[in-house]
């Protein structure tokens, strides 16, 4: 089978919490209104919220062969992803994050690193993202894969026709080796402003655009936060505005935007149309809890982008 969208890169069960605004002291505990299992990560997360709405989707990661990756494993097939090419190590538990979720929807979080950093690559799986339609790349926390070796399968996935989008995750002194290899195969590169700006240790979006548009990326898309998002280009940029929602958990919103904007290129859609598209299911997300959440499918989701207010911001 031919893939619509393949993605590659850290996946991880998220145990998420809210409202957790502080931790009680001592042993005591404390009520809350809602606790949640869901996969995430910048492969995982996509992934869901691209097959939610209607895309031939799979996934390459690495999980441990425990429960948490069986439950990860599951619930992935019943989002509709193929899961074939998750690959289970009996080394190394899957990865995992504790999150507190405030009553503001922002998510303090705590991680254990596991099996999700190693995620290969095999000839067989190279053959299926040569053949996918887009690829979105997660780089940062693959140890195998980020860099050269990640260079060199872009690079024979995008000789094959395929779309590359890309991502990262954890900025650090690991992260711009990690991208630079990778940049000229990328066509849409997709991190938060705050995150590309600490990388790039620039001080202006369009310094910050520039800085990896000169390091081949065809194309910059920016998420930020309330302002939206940025689109640049040698060519154009353009600000999107997000769009007005009551926030219930930010978890997921980046990854989810990265989808949205895949399944909108895939419909035929300008990249402006693009973008709103993928504000509008970033803000679903915002709107539940985890990052499989607000989504329903692809028809709700041009809904809520016709009909939500739009933020207003300065």
């Amino acid at each position: 089978m031919n893939h619509d969208l393949i993605c590659v890169g850290l996946t991880t069960l998220d145990i998420l919490g809210r409202p957790i605004n502080q931790i009680p002291e001592g042993g005591k505990t404390e009520l809350i209104e809602q606790i949640r299992l869901t996969p995430a990560g910048t492969a995982a997360g996509p992934a869901v919220i691209a097959a939610k709405m209607g895309l031939e989707t799979a996934l390459v990661a690495a999980i441990g062969e425990d429960d948490m990756g069986a439950f990860v494993k599951d619930a992935m097939e019943r989002q509709g992803v193929d899961v074939s090419m998750i690959q289970q190590r009996n080394d190394m538990p899957t990865s995992a994050t504790i999150l507190t979720v405030g009553s503001s929807g922002e998510r303090p979080n705590f991680h254990a690193v596991g099996a999700a950093i190693m995620v290969d690559m095999d000839d067989a799986t190279q053959k299926k993202l040569n053949n996918s339609r887009y690829v979105h790349w997660g780089a940062g926390a693959m140890l195998c894969l980020d860099g050269e070796r990640g260079a060199e399968i872009l690079k024979e996935a995008k000789e094959n026709g395929a779309i590359i989008t890309c991502d990262f995750i954890s900025p650090g002194p690991h992260t711009l080796p990690a991208l630079e290899p990778v940049m000229p195969y990328v066509d849409y590169f997709m991190p938060s402003m705050e995150e590309a700006m600490e990388i790039a240790g620039t001080e202006t979006p369009e310094e910050t655009a520039q800085f990896f548009l000169d390091r081949g990326a065809k194309a910059v898309v920016f998420k930020w936060g309330s302002k939206g998002s940025l689109y640049v280009d040698r060519d154009k940029q353009f600000r999107v505005p997000c769009f007005k929602v009551d926030v219930v958990d930010t978890t997921g919103c980046g990854d989810s935007y990265c989808a949205g904007f895949v399944v909108a290129l895939s419909k035929g859609w300008d990249v402006e149309k693009a973008c709103r598209f993928a504000s509008a299911t970033a803000g679903l997300v915002a709107s539940g809890m985890g990052s499989d959440a607000g989504v329903v499918d692809f028809e709700e989701t041009v809904k809520a982008m016709d009909t939500l207010p739009v933020l207003e911001t300065e």
